[in-house]
């Protein structure tokens, strides 16, 4: 559900926050799950006094898949690609975020709400957002700070070129049949 482009400038200009802007405008649109995942990044990289990762000093670890986070890529500056983001496919809305190389972390739970169990109005949906934006953090998390084990930091490992399909593949994602070196895919297709 897509905001309407005054609906955006209104909470936009509440809120006085350009990082918000440019995670809007990273993600698509504005709506509760975004800020959810705005506010627990926001809350985490200001508790564990950390700036945006220009490579692997911060991973963070999302537990669902929704427009959250989108919101802690953008905030934190943690992605696939630089191998400091992960997803543990839980369908909650907690993060957990860590800085190297202590491993002090901070994990972030949304606490539940019984306004949210019901499909808002535009007019509430808007008030949602301003409250998620605005509220204190305690009233909207649960957070508690930690330590864990890092995961190991990222590797370039070498590529190989699967038998069947002939496209190449990273060396740890490979399934031995015989004399052949196989993708998952064509490994799967070969049962």
């Amino acid at each position: 559900m897509n905001q309407t482009p005054g609906e955006h400038k209104n909470i936009q200009d509440t809120t006085q926050e350009s990082d918000l802007h440019e995670t809007v405008r990273f993600h698509g649109h504005l709506c509760p799950g975004l800020a959810i995942g705005y506010r627990a990044a926001k809350i985490a990289m200001e508790r564990l006094a950390a700036k945006r990762a220009e490579d692997e000093e911060m991973i963070a670890i999302v537990e669902n898949d929704s427009c959250s986070a989108d919101a802690v890529q953008w905030i934190t500056g943690c992605t696939f690609g630089k191998g400091n983001f992960f997803f543990h496919d839980h369908g909650k809305q907690v993060f957990t975020f860590a800085v190297r190389p202590t491993g002090r972390a901070v994990r972030i739970a949304l606490k539940r709400h019984d306004h949210q169990r019901v499909e808002p109005s535009p007019q509430d949906r808007e008030a949602r957002i301003r409250w998620l934006i605005s509220a204190p953090a305690e009233d909207l998390f649960g957070i508690e700070e930690t330590t864990i084990a890092l995961p190991d930091p990222a590797q370039i490992w070498e590529t190989v070129v699967c038998a069947l399909c002939g496209e190449e593949v990273m060396i740890t994602r490979t399934v031995r049949r015989g004399a052949q070196t196989l993708c998952i895919p064509c490994a799967k297709e070969q049962k």
